[in-house]
């Protein structure tokens, strides 16, 4: 039992490693793809958070989708309907209302270049059965929501915090 349990020590250290790496080379990634698309990096994930959205959403949600505080979201929102990635319309069921809409033809073209730079993605996973693949999947999905988790609990401890603290 113990050469089990140091041997799933070494794996757990070996996943924090690789995970913090993996992070980083996503992150330098993600600024690669931005800086030549001639975005900022947030502006460049909230596009493709939107591009998921079902619908047009309002500013509050793209503030809730980036944690960015409303006035940062409408300066990001200003920025992106600038590049001709969104477009803000009024709400057809409630007029005072305005949404933020993904402009389709400008997301078909942020989709090609984002798989152009980024290379063949699916060709990492080609070599993995099924099972794989949904471990990696399950996995994801945990670490968005523990993510997601974190993320608040850092903004909500950062609005309790005395300044400076």
């Amino acid at each position: 039992m113990t050469g089990s349990g140091s041997a799933r020590g070494r794996l757990l250290a070996e996943l924090s490693t690789v995970s913090r790496r993996y992070m980083a080379s996503y992150a330098l990634f993600n600024q690669a793809v931005a800086d030549h698309l001639g975005l900022h990096p947030t502006d460049l994930q909230c596009l493709n958070l939107l591009a998921l959205e079902r619908a047009p959403v309002t500013t509050g949600r793209v503030a809730e989708l980036t944690g960015l505080t409303t006035g940062s979201a409408t300066r990001l929102v200003d920025r992106l309907e600038r590049s001709g990635y969104v477009v803000r319309e009024r709400d057809a069921s409630d007029r005072r209302r305005v949404l933020v809409a993904t402009v389709p033809e400008r997301i078909a073209e942020f989709g090609r270049a984002w798989e152009r730079l980024g290379g063949d993605w699916a060709a990492l996973f080609e070599d993995l059965d099924d099972i794989e693949l949904a471990t990696i999947v399950g996995h994801m999905r945990r670490t968005v929501a523990f993510s997601t988790e974190r993320i608040n609990r850092l903004r909500e401890a950062r609005t309790h915090s005395p300044p400076g603290a």
